[in-house]
């Protein structure tokens, strides 16, 4: 499939409009997400939860071993060294670094493996992180409910920038060419700052004159990372694409497709989190019917990392049930390095999964 035939134009874009909430209905029935983030969605409608919830999605829950192109080769499961607890509460997002080192988020705390999974250190916060990113200095960027702060590699805060106000919420970090891009789901905008932390343009608002519909976030998962093309790209999860920006904040063109198959997203808001391989093709992450796939870099699907029939404890956490399930903290997250593995964050189970190419002739 040609990057033309699967991607869409910022003309074909804002004609899209709404209609990737098809499945709405549907996505309830895989755990529709709840809360502030869903009353606060703009135009979007759900009708017939009842008949929805029940809907059998039996014959979605396995995945053709045909398309499984990697295998799990190992496990990291955190846990606190220098507290008498012995296991952490939860997880909160993954990073890896430029020398391939896993960056884990906890409950007040960042802990650092190397590329072989053994512990090498940990970073003390005073709050709960929600997301980090380390930049090729080595510093740790991390993201707080609803600002940012900057660790050197020894855990030093080196600054702390300015509070967003308490809609805020932040999902996701990524720097290039000293410029700061950080994903709020609260207020459905990525925000462009400068290396200094000066705010510089908000992205993705509703934007008529630009074609620009604008961010569809029913809840708290909103990704983004910059490509190899040299492009910034955001999930827009409650339209089931993957959108492609300069990096002064100008929209290009987006890809994906909304479907309970395969090859496409499903649900209320998916993909929930993404990552981009060395070469440029991307590796997403569902929730409700948790999956892990790969597209090419122009958006055409290629394989499966892992199916739902490998997070069995996951969607038991957001089985359908006769009512709005929050099926806010089952998100899988995904990072990937630079050996092609894929390390998928369950915060589910408590631990990160690590995936490698299976060698196929």
């Amino acid at each position: 499939m040609s990057k033309r035939e699967n991607s869409i134009t910022r003309r074909e874009f804002i004609s899209r409009g709404i209609r990737g909430f098809g499945l709405i209905g549907l996505g309830s029935a895989i755990g529709l997400t709840a809360g502030q983030f869903l009353r606060n969605t703009k135009d979007k409608k759900i009708s017939n939860f009842e008949q929805m919830s029940n809907y059998d999605l039996s014959e979605f829950y396995t995945v053709d071993p045909a398309l499984i192109q990697y295998k799990e080769t190992g496990k990291i499961k955190p846990a606190f060294e220098q507290s008498e607890r012995t296991e952490f509460q939860s997880l909160r997002g993954i990073a890896i670094d430029p020398d391939d080192r896993i960056y884990v988020a906890t409950d007040k705390a960042i802990q650092v493996f190397s590329k072989d999974s053994t512990h090498l250190s940990e970073i003390t916060l005073n709050a709960s992180p929600r997301c980090l990113t380390i930049a090729d200095d080595g510093s740790i960027y991390v993201g707080m409910k609803e600002h940012l702060e900057i660790y050197d590699a020894k855990g030093a805060c080196k600054a702390n920038w300015e509070s967003l106000g308490g809609n805020a919420v932040l999902t996701s970090i990524a720097i290039a060419e000293n410029k700061v891009f950080v994903a709020d789901a609260g207020n459905r905008s990525v925000l462009l700052y400068n290396s200094s932390g000066k705010l510089v343009r908000r992205i993705g608002k509703e934007e008529k004159d630009s074609n620009i519909p604008g961010f569809v976030v029913p809840s708290p998962y909103f990704d983004l990372a910059v490509a190899p093309d040299g492009l910034l790209k955001v999930a827009n999860p409650g339209r089931h694409t993957i959108e492609a920006y300069t990096l002064d904040g100008d929209f290009e063109f987006a890809w994906g497709k909304t479907s309970m198959g395969i090859e496409g997203f499903c649900g209320c808001c998916n993909p929930v989190n993404f990552a981009v391989l060395p070469d440029g093709r991307f590796v997403t992450c569902e929730k409700g019917l948790p999956r892990v796939k790969i597209y090419g870099a122009d958006g055409a699907f290629t394989a499966v990392v892992a199916g739902p029939e490998a997070f069995t404890e996951n969607q038991k956490s957001c089985a359908p049930i006769n009512e709005l399930s929050s099926c806010q903290t089952g998100g899988l997250d995904v990072a990937v390095d630079s050996q092609g593995r894929v390390l998928v964050m369950d915060p589910v189970e408590k631990v990160v999964r690590i995936f490698t190419p299976i060698r196929k002739t």
